[in-house]
């Protein structure tokens, strides 16, 4: 090859490499604008997200911790009611996370209510106000600063589970409920039938591994009249906890970062099943973070131990209160925490 053609080839090779250069540039910049109309994404945030997520939340000696509620939405009876209140803590540094359950029948004296009708309370008082009394009464039980909170739609959520193939769970006992609420039946006359046994049905969890699509999950987690130990709250808790590990385990297992489709789909399942005060960025930023703790590095908190059945006679229902008081449940929160 001659000087001349030699140098033609090698403009003809910085023009294309001049192409190539702007046309990542334009996709770049249509990428940006785009995740920043449709996320609220900006260049900054997306660095950040990157280099450093973890200084996108806010945080108290190196935790974050979230409240994550779950509402029964749809038909279900009580919509606004919180089955499910488990506060997530995520560690920033030593990458590892506590579940903490919340049972639903613990006695608020701000409230003068249980503690799972704040949401609705909240909401009652305004839009959006269901988050803001649920962290400030979840606060007063855990003794830990709630720094952003998450509501799961369990009527939304269920679809999500299957979209993910459902979940594996080992079930440690059985348990048989005769009185688990058939949707859309909450108010049913029953024919004048004053048990309103219509409105129930029989469901059976065997001990041992069980794969479970959505629905059947979700009747895991919101089951309440078992006979014995899994009737209560607590093993209702133990429930919610374990789904909760489980989905993210099979998320992981799915690989959803080398499927764009299927991550996008399940953001936006996610999305239509949760309203947050997290902003897509800091949601992402957890999210990461989440996805690298290690399923054994996920610690699981009972605060069962110090609360005890109250007499009827003091609230004129069933009610749990703390065996000595809240300052007692929040030293066995904090000294839980810090093994972990």
């Amino acid at each position: 090859m001659n000087r001349l053609n030699k140098r033609i080839v090698s403009r003809i090779i910085a023009i294309i490499i001049l192409i190539g250069c702007a046309y990542g540039i334009i996709q770049m910049i249509r990428l940006t604008k785009s995740a920043e109309k449709q996320f609220g994404l900006t260049p900054l945030s997306m660095y950040q997200l990157v280099t450093d997520g973890e200084a996108m939340v806010k945080s108290d000696n190196g935790r974050v911790n979230i409240l994550l509620l779950g509402v029964g939405g749809g038909t279900h009876e009580g919509p606004d009611l919180t089955d499910t209140m488990i506060v997530v803590s995520f560690h920033l540094t030593k990458k590892t996370v506590s579940l903490i359950s919340i049972p639903r029948d613990i006695w608020s004296e701000s409230l003068q209510d249980k503690v799972n009708s704040a949401y609705h309370y909240g909401e009652e008082k305004k839009q959006d106000g269901g988050l803001v009394l649920s962290s400030a009464i979840i606060e007063d039980i855990v003794g830990i600063p709630i720094h952003y909170g998450l509501v799961i739609d369990f009527s939304q959520f269920e679809t999500l589970i299957d979209y993910i193939g459902g979940i594996d769970i080992d079930v440690p006992t059985s348990f048989t409920d005769t009185e688990y609420p058939i949707a859309g039946k909450e108010m049913d006359e029953c024919s004048g039938d004053l048990s309103y046994q219509c409105r129930y049905q029989t469901i059976t969890f065997e001990k041992g591994i069980q794969h479970m699509d959505g629905k059947r999950a979700l009747m895991y987690v919101r089951s309440r009249h078992a006979e014995g130990g899994e009737g209560n709250d607590f093993a209702r808790g133990r429930r919610q906890q374990d789904v909760i590990v489980s989905v993210k385990t099979k998320i992981l297992s799915l690989e959803p970062w080398y499927h764009p489709d299927m991550s996008i789909h399940l953001f936006q399942s996610f999305d239509k099943a949760t309203k947050t005060n997290l902003t897509v960025g800091q949601l992402l930023a957890l999210g990461k973070l989440g996805m690298g703790i290690n399923p054994n590095a996920i610690g699981k908190i009972s605060i069962e131990p110090h609360l005890v059945e109250a007499p009827f006679d003091a609230y004129q229902r069933y009610a749990l209160v703390p065996i000595k008081d809240f300052e007692q449940i929040h030293a066995f929160i904090k000294a839980s925490l810090e093994g972990k």
